[in-house]
């Protein structure tokens, strides 16, 4: 059988192969401490559940519009108003099979072949497959501790090309969990924008960043906005998300999704607008304390096993770990640490070229006793080295 070129030009994901051979070692009766998903383990929230129940009662459960239901993208336009600060008309909601799709069909509504396009480096790898899947040309912009691992306005101006059209930006971002100052990211949109070009902007962990929550829908009407349900509402395996988009693109989001996936999941919306009342406003807050208390608790223990993190996180549930000072490479130090400690951690390498063999990701999503159980295997581990 002869694959694309574009299949065939995929790396694979290391989190997931990572994730695989964690499994192996787990089939073998081994306890692994799985550090290397970045997927919360507070499962969805209990009124989503309840609901889920309630929608399983044997009703049909036809297609909704390609857009997705009317209540849940007005739903959705509250909370972003509420909690983000950021009040849009629920036209512009685009309701999604997770963000995944939600990136789907922002690059295929904005890219052509040849087309430059502008990221981050290091950032989530997925993002820019989906850009390069529809010809783009993306080029890796290098980022560092001193800009929080954070591309900015003069970076993006300076790199800006006669071929680029767009720029792909998170905040906070994996794999690094640092945020971008809210001016700072309207000053980046607004570089793009004098440009003629587009921005689409990563808020998936938005929800669960320190401090004041804005969301660029506010105040750039022209941005793509991408959300989901998976990080702050915990439903991963549920598989929705939703983007903010251009007025003038809701009629090409709207083709797009009507050809590629026909609508999202239908029992996953209906429970879905459970997700923006109190009740689980409340759970998800909480949650969100939880998750920064055992970033602390990471942070304190690989400070006291003398694994240095650069630039401290502000959001999501990542640690960018810099492990070259215990000689190996970060793909070694995976390795070994799976191997001899029982330890999954993902390799920098997944994130892009810069930093890619000297830092690891650590995800914290995980319970208390697994983090304090898997840093003390590294401390072990490191100090044999």
């Amino acid at each position: 059988m002869r694959f694309s070129q574009r299949a065939e030009a995929v790396s694979p994901f290391f989190a997931m192969e990572f994730g695989r051979r964690a499994a192996e070692l787990e089939a073998a009766g081994h306890r692994v401490v799985k550090l290397n998903i970045g997927e919360p383990d507070f499962g969805a929230p209990p009124a989503f559940l309840r609901a889920v129940r309630e929608v399983s009662d044997g009703r049909a459960l036809a297609y909704t519009g390609a857009l997705g239901l009317t209540e849940l993208r007005e739903a959705i336009a509250r909370f972003t108003d509420e909690q983000f600060g950021a009040p849009v008309d629920p036209r512009r909601v685009v309701v999604t099979t997770g963000a995944s799709a939600a990136l789907l069909l922002s690059c295929a509504a904005l890219i052509d072949p040849g087309d430059e396009v502008l990221v981050g480096d290091p950032s989530y790898p997925c993002n820019r497959r989906f850009a390069e899947s529809f010809g783009a040309r993306v080029r890796l912009l290098e980022t560092d501790p001193a800009s929080h691992f954070q591309l900015d306005a003069a970076t993006v101006a300076d790199a800006w090309g006669e071929s680029t059209r767009g720029v792909m930006v998170a905040s906070p971002s994996n794999p690094t969990g640092t945020s971008l100052a809210y001016d700072a990211l309207l000053d980046l949109c607004e570089a793009a924008r004098e440009r003629d070009g587009w921005r689409i902007v990563d808020e998936i962990y938005l929800g669960l960043a320190d401090g004041d929550r804005h969301s660029v829908a506010a105040d750039d009407p022209g941005a793509i906005v991408v959300n989901s349900f998976s990080k702050y509402f915990g439903m991963t395996g549920w598989r929705l998300g939703w983007a903010i988009v251009p007025d003038e693109m809701v009629p090409v989001a709207e083709r797009l999704a009507q050809n590629y996936y026909i609508c999202p999941p239908t029992p996953a919306q209906l429970a879905a607008l459970t997700c923006f009342e109190p009740e689980t406003i409340a759970v998800a807050e909480q949650r969100r304390e939880v998750l920064r208390e055992r970033r602390r608790l990471v942070l304190d223990g690989l400070a006291r096993i003398g694994l240095s993190v650069p630039t401290e996180p502000d959001g999501a549930f990542y640690v960018y770990v810099d492990v070259s000072g215990t000689g190996l490479t970060a793909t070694r130090f995976c390795d070994r640490a799976l191997a001899e400690a029982q330890v999954a951690l993902t390799p920098g390498k997944d994130f892009g070229d810069a930093g890619a063999e000297r830092y690891v990701r650590l995800s914290y999503a995980t319970s208390s006793d697994d983090l304090a159980l898997g840093v003390e295997r590294l401390g072990t581990f490191v100090a044999a080295l």
